[in-house]
């Protein structure tokens, strides 16, 4: 089902490899909560392949790479990331 890559964690795979959202490289590792949360966006909006609505795919997505980086991300990423959250909201008008 899964390719072997040179890591070994299925979620790395999951993440450079979605079936379901196309991500620009790096957006987990940008600096920029709001970049983050447009890019997200527009993947989730331009996606034919996602399953729910595209503000649950993309939230979905970044939850699930929070998640997987867990300890391994650093204190600012993980604020960033969070704020990413609260950006992706007020994108899609859920505040």
């Amino acid at each position: 089902m899964f390719k072997k890559s040179k890591n070994k964690y299925w979620s790395d795979y999951v993440t450079k490899h979605s079936f379901a959202l196309d991500l620009e490289e790096g957006v987990f590792i940008w600096d920029d909560p709001r970049k983050i949360a447009r890019s997200l966006k527009k993947s989730a909006e331009e996606s034919s392949r996602r399953k729910g609505k595209p503000f649950q795919s993309a939230m979905a997505m970044l939850n699930f790479y929070i998640n997987r980086a867990g300890k391994n991300l650093s204190l600012k990423q993980k604020k960033v990331l969070e704020q990413a959250k609260v950006e992706l909201r007020k994108l899609f008008g859920k505040t």
